[in-house]
């Protein structure tokens, strides 16, 4: 139930401490507003426990009965907001008592202005991938307002529970997204939705009940044998060649899409006892990844030194558009015979398990090399694999059957 309370209240005057200032104070639902009466006394001709001018003189009544008409103002004020079904806050109700126009708030006019945010901060602590998902979101959203409703926007007070219940259902159904993708978009919603709420211009919060959470998946990495087929295999085309290559110098350096398309030559450094080293702060965590180049990673490297993009990008690899390249690797993993589509992400997972983790490499150095700021996060990507475990076992049996001949000798 909602809460209302007024309060008038005298505050000190900085050109004269013996005079204070007289101020009405509205506070709903716990949040605060104020303003001021225009009216000055002595301060100490104020009643703080009453609210009111001390005594009875004549003048001490006429100034009462004036804050006692503020305060049925106020209340006419409310029941106005009320009878007509407004939003009641605090700023609200001040601007209704003040004569001042009510401002409405649209849907799609918050969530332009947010991203129009986020992109004037792209490079200054929000990637543009960021932006771009802020973007599709917003479309979904469009989309589902004109599919549910007909309408083009809305106000952001008239948004409810069931207006998020049936965007959800829109995504999973009319979208067709997945279930992690669906919750990411309405994830996205709900941050818009929170800006409103911090910035009262909705009071009720529709996610208030709302639950969803994101299934954890096992994503799909290479395998020995699938690494050595897409390494092996000859493409009759040069950009499936080149997005090959680079998606190799991936499987072992671990490198997402938007580090390795950044990736310069002032990013390779080479240690003291002359081996090439990456050294670069990771685009989605900021923190710094220090990977060793392997042999099959610096001859990739060397095969694109002189190649023209690279030269006029300043970059070490001829990295296309992320979308571009995704598309192409489809097109590899077919015609390699794969029964899964393979994307940049693939390349990563394939470092932490089959390049690294499975052959003996230390979590916490596999963590090191993927920019990770903690171990846990590692484990997500570190999926070993039944042969990797197999042959611990076979150690661990030979180290028992060992102790086992000991015991029987002595």
């Amino acid at each position: 139930m909602q809460t209302y309370s007024l309060l008038f209240y005298a505050k000190k005057t900085k050109s004269n401490p013996n005079f204070s200032a007289i101020y009405l104070r509205i506070t709903v639902d716990g949040k605060r507003k104020e303003l001021s009466t225009g009216k000055t006394i002595k301060s100490t001709d104020w009643n703080s426990n009453s609210g009111q001018f001390s005594g009875r003189s004549s003048h001490a009544k006429s100034f009462n009965s004036f804050l006692e008409s503020l305060r049925t103002k106020m209340f006419e004020s409310y029941n106005y907001l009320l009878n007509n079904r407004k939003v009641i806050t605090a700023e609200s109700l001040r601007n209704r008592f003040m004569g001042i126009d009510e401002r409405t708030v649209t849907l799609v006019e918050a969530f332009t202005d947010h991203n129009n945010q986020i992109k004037e901060l792209i490079g200054r602590g929000f990637a543009h991938g960021t932006w771009e998902r802020y973007e599709t979101s917003l479309r979904h959203t469009q989309q589902f307002m004109k599919w549910k409703y007909n309408i083009s926007d809305i106000d952001v007070r008239e948004i409810n529970p069931a207006f998020v219940s049936d965007y959800e259902f829109f995504l999973r159904t009319v979208r067709n997204c997945a279930n992690n993708s669906a919750v990411k978009y309405v994830k996205n919603f709900q941050k818009i939705i929170n800006i409103c709420l911090d910035n009262e211009w909705m009071v009720k919060n529709p996610f208030s009940n709302y639950k969803s959470k994101i299934i954890v998946t096992d994503v799909r990495f290479l395998t020995e044998d699938e690494l050595e087929s897409i390494k092996n295999k000859v493409f009759s085309t040069e950009r499936l060649n080149i997005v090959r290559d680079i998606f190799l110098f991936c499987c072992f350096t671990g490198l997402a899409y938007s580090d390795v398309k950044k990736l310069a030559h002032d990013n390779i450094s080479i240690s003291a006892n002359n081996e090439k080293w990456i050294k670069i702060k990771r685009t989605k965590t900021k923190v710094e990844a220090s990977i060793p180049l392997l042999p099959i990673a610096s001859e990739i490297l060397e095969r694109y030194k002189t190649n023209g993009k690279c030269v006029n990008d300043e970059k070490v690899l001829p990295v296309l558009s992320n979308q571009k390249m995704n598309e192409y690797l489809k097109e590899i993993a077919t015609l390699c015979g794969l029964d899964f589509d393979i994307s940049f992400h693939t390349a990563r997972h394939t470092f932490a398990t089959t390049v690294t983790l499975n052959n003996g490499v230390p979590l916490e150095t596999v963590s090191k090399m993927l920019g990770h700021s903690n171990v846990q996060m590692t484990q997500h990507y570190a999926k070993i694999q039944d042969r990797k475990i197999g042959d611990d076992m076979k150690l661990l049996k030979k180290v028992l059957t060992k102790k086992t001949k000991i015991k029987e000798i002595k």
